[in-house]
């Protein structure tokens, strides 16, 4: 479908094309996916070429990924981007658009005659951390105006290649860590063994060929470990399993006092130390067993420890990217967070995000700490409203044995964890009054003392805070220290609740329709024009949360591939803005119908109500929607005092 139409088209038509590019790529991932994204762009903006690059740092070159021109792809086409307009996409790391003219302003770019390229549109295709990745842009035989909404679908365009781009490097790289640690697993001179409840093993290295099986045979699978322990280790080995499974999750490993007595396949004993960990996998127990001499055991678990902490490392930042693209909408109210989130980012400046449940402040705190300079280490998460109160301090600061009744063992706390890192302290208006001051010696100082401990520990940290309350009331009612609060208060976010987002909701919705729909394999229909009225009516009051737990059961409801919203939606505001009669008589409205029909009502019930909004005798009171519904709907549709847009 085409983007090239007059202002006069309905505002259901953006909804299309948005649907169309995400139908039109779902499917595909990798070289395929930006084989239908170029080919989908060129159509949709109705141009002779499109393609997405990869850059070659240190080069100055651009090698295509995808390139569509003609009809047609161009396989294997790199250049050096200098005098190409391409160049000024890497440089700038800006849209950068050229309506016509472009052979006569890059006359040294010798690939745009032959393509008798008259216009041009780029964008760049950055890293999280800002780095250039490649770049995506389109060319025309023909003139390309300005024109903002061609613009914003670009950008859309240019975003989905960036999350793809992004998501192949972070895979390649967690391949070649995962190959690295084959290796390393298959040379390290320690016997690694896995064995399942029953002592069969399920995997091993070569070193533990060795130590067993001295090179004589190399098969040890599905062997029972059992037969290469003396008797009394095997029953020592037994009742270890049994212990170190009741043991907490983080806590399943030990070393192992006096090792095991071995046997070799000749027969003969030997004493060999040894540790046992215990894991899950696919609902499975296994455990694992180091056996190593005492000169390479120190520095093979040092090797092992770091390409395991990498490799769930990289794991994890493939989960927090998908997260990070999450933040979607195209509203005044999320871009402005996008500023705000682009702005802060880079420093080390205390954020505070405030905004009702729901809304998505947690995925705020992520996108700022991947978008800031600590993006290589953790992002330590607290709930401060689900923990108790008694325990809240140790989990901020850590403990020392025997610094309570039940402190076993010594603690490390959040902050620490959090070190060079980021820490995100969610529902901080739950925090006791008493823990208040030692967190803002944190905050002003870098430095706490465990519990029990006499110790000055220093920490640098970034503290990212959320909350649903409203702080600076808590603060006048004694119940929320007011330095406390300034010290948070430095940048504040304001995160909008779904109702202030303007048309949002209907891509929020088009977006878990198709998570959910990859997930369950039930076909789904797009949604329809009395779909989307409902979902934007509705005030919603637990926000993006609400929004996906209905969508969730209006997919698992539905029957004949049509949501049944009706059903799902909790509990709609008041009386819809559209009545029943205007269903009646069989006729199907447009959605530029629905959306006149909406637009009538409303200025009808404002001239009723002499153009109050709230209050008993408002408009929205009238119709029996929120004030802050009616007042979002007013602008959306562009309502004004004369009643005209």
């Amino acid at each position: 479908m085409s983007i090239k139409r007059d202002d006069t088209t309905g505002y259901a038509d953006d909804y299309i094309i948005l649907r169309s590019i995400l139908e039109g790529t779902a499917a595909h991932t990798g070289e395929n996916f930006f084989r239908e994204l170029v080919k989908k762009l060129a159509e949709t903006l109705q141009t002779k070429g499109a393609w997405v690059t990869e850059y070659v740092e240190g080069e100055r070159r651009l090698k295509s990924i995808a390139f569509w021109m003609q009809d047609h792809f161009v396989e294997e086409y790199d250049y050096h981007i200098t005098g190409t307009p391409c160049e000024k996409v890497v440089d700038t790391r800006e849209l950068f658009h050229i309506p016509e003219n472009v052979i006569e302003l890059f006359p040294l770019d010798a690939d745009l005659e032959p393509f008798e390229a008259v216009s041009y549109l780029g964008a760049p295709i950055l890293d999280l951390d800002g780095r250039i990745l490649g770049h995506l842009a389109v060319q025309d035989i023909q003139p390309m105006p300005v024109d903002p909404r061609n613009f914003t679908i670009f950008k859309i365009f240019a975003d989905r290649a960036a999350s793809e781009l992004r998501r192949l490097r972070a895979e390649k790289e967690l391949r070649q860590r995962e190959e690295q640690l084959v290796r390393l697993f298959g040379s390290v001179m320690d016997a690694i063994i896995e064995i399942d409840p029953d002592l069969t093993i399920t995997q091993f290295n070569q070193a533990a060929v060795k130590l067993f099986e001295d090179n004589v045979s190399s098969n040890l699978h599905h062997q029972s470990f059992e037969r290469y322990l003396h008797p009394d280790s095997a029953v020592k080995l037994k009742n270890l399993l049994q212990g170190i499974q009741k043991r907490p999750d983080n806590q399943r490993f030990l070393w192992i006092p006096g090792g095991f007595k071995s046997v070799n396949h000749k027969g003969e004993v030997f004493q060999c130390e040894a540790t046992l960990s215990c894991h899950e996998h696919n609902r499975k127990t296994y455990f694992n067993l180091v056996l190593r001499n005492v000169s390479d055991r120190i520095e093979a678990e040092k090797r092992i420890d770091i390409l395991n902490a990498e490799t769930n490392y990289l794991r994890e930042e493939i989960r927090k990217i998908q997260q990070y693209d999450q933040i979607i909408g195209s509203s005044t109210a999320i871009q402005k967070v996008r500023d705000d989130i682009a702005r802060v980012a880079g420093t080390d400046t205390t954020v505070l995000i405030a905004g009702e449940t729901g809304t998505g402040k947690e995925l705020v705190a992520r996108a700022i700490h991947f978008q800031s300079r600590r993006n290589d280490q953790p992002l330590i998460k607290v709930n401060c409203a689900a923990i108790p109160e008694a325990l809240i301090e140790s989990e901020f600061f850590g403990h020392e044995k025997g610094a309570f009744t039940g402190a076993t063992e010594k603690r490390k706390g959040r902050f620490a964890l959090a070190d060079h890192g980021s820490i995100f302290l969610d529902e901080i208006g739950e925090l006791p009054l008493d823990l208040q001051p030692k967190l803002l010696r944190v905050l002003q100082e870098g430095e706490f003392e465990p519990v029990g401990g006499a110790i000055t520990q220093k920490v640098n940290v970034r503290v990212i805070a959320a909350t649903n309350r409203d702080l600076f009331k808590m603060v006048k009612e004694g119940r929320f220290r007011e330095d406390l609060y300034y010290r948070l208060h430095v940048f504040p976010i304001m995160v909008p609740p779904l109702r202030d987002r303007e048309n949002d909701v209907i891509l929020l919705a088009e977006t878990f329709i198709q998570k959910l729909t990859e997930n369950t394999g039930r076909k789904i229909y797009p949604l329809s024009s009395a779909d989307m009225h409902h979902l934007q009516t509705h005030n919603w009051p637990g926000n993006i949360r609400e929004l996906q737990n209905t969508i969730e059961r209006a997919v698992i409801t539905t029957n004949d591939g049509n949501l049944n919203l009706l059903q799902s939606i909790p509990a709609l505001s008041g009386r819809p803005v559209f009545s029943k009669e205007l269903y009646e008589g069989g006729h199907i409205y447009t959605a530029e119908e629905i959306k006149q029909i909406e637009r009538t009502n409303l200025v009808r019930a404002l001239e009723q109500s002499g153009w109050v909004v709230a209050g008993k005798n408002g408009a929205a009171n009238l119709i029996g929607i929120p004030s802050t519904t009616f007042a979002s709907r007013m602008k959306a549709l562009g309502i004004h005092q004369t009643g005209s847009k």
